[in-house]
């Protein structure tokens, strides 16, 4: 890819990454390309599809979720590498409003331009978990499907304005209910100070 043309894409990626932050992932396409000052034209000659944008705004970042885990694996104790991953991707996944929504149509949708990176994703938080149920440390009656669809429901608590305030709590609800109570207790200890309404 040229440098100009690498200077252009990297611009409607910025700009869109910002109005799907203020927006959520059903902003219009013809509104991020009117706020990086190109035509609908030009943008759809970069990304032809919704998803193929979302794509390759999400890359990156799922890159980095997945390489994480990777060395929380080698680096913390299972029951803090499974936490503290799960509360990685549940404050990513709250980034981009309704992002939960199509992560969990992707993950079923092999044709999905975002199925790719939903299943590394998900086979990243799997093996954490895997990890955790090995040490005796995490409820042996869910899979990294069920884990997937967990971070999806707590992202989705950060989308409502009227349950975001209790979505830490809730998140430590949910670890506790994951952990045994070999884990819980550290789960517990990691609480952090929270607003209640």
């Amino acid at each position: 890819m040229r440098a100009d043309a690498r200077k252009n894409r990297d611009h409607l990626l910025a700009v869109a990454g910002t109005a799907i932050t203020e927006q959520g992932v059903d902003v219009s396409l013809r509104d991020i390309a009117r706020r990086a000052e190109v035509g609908l034209a030009t943008l759809l000659r970069h990304f032809p599809t919704r998803e193929a944008l979302l794509e390759a705004l999400l890359r990156t970042s799922f890159d980095e979720l997945t390489a994480k885990a990777g060395e929380l694996e080698t680096s913390s104790s299972p029951e803090d590498a499974l936490v503290s991953w799960l509360r990685d991707c549940v404050a990513w996944t709250t980034e981009y409003r309704g992002v939960t929504v199509l992560m969990a149509a992707a993950i079923e949708d092999t044709e999905s331009a975002l199925h790719a990176s939903c299943v590394t994703l998900r086979a990243a938080g799997a093996r954490l978990l895997t990890r955790a149920q090995a040490a005796g440390m995490a409820r042996s009656d869910i899979d990294g499907a069920d884990l997937f669809a967990l971070v999806a429901m707590l992202a989705w608590l950060g989308d409502q304005p009227s349950l975001a305030p209790r979505a830490d709590r809730l998140f430590d609800v949910v670890a506790s209910a994951i952990l045994t109570s070999a884990g819980n207790s550290h789960a517990k200890g990691e609480r952090r100070p929270q607003t209640r309404s």
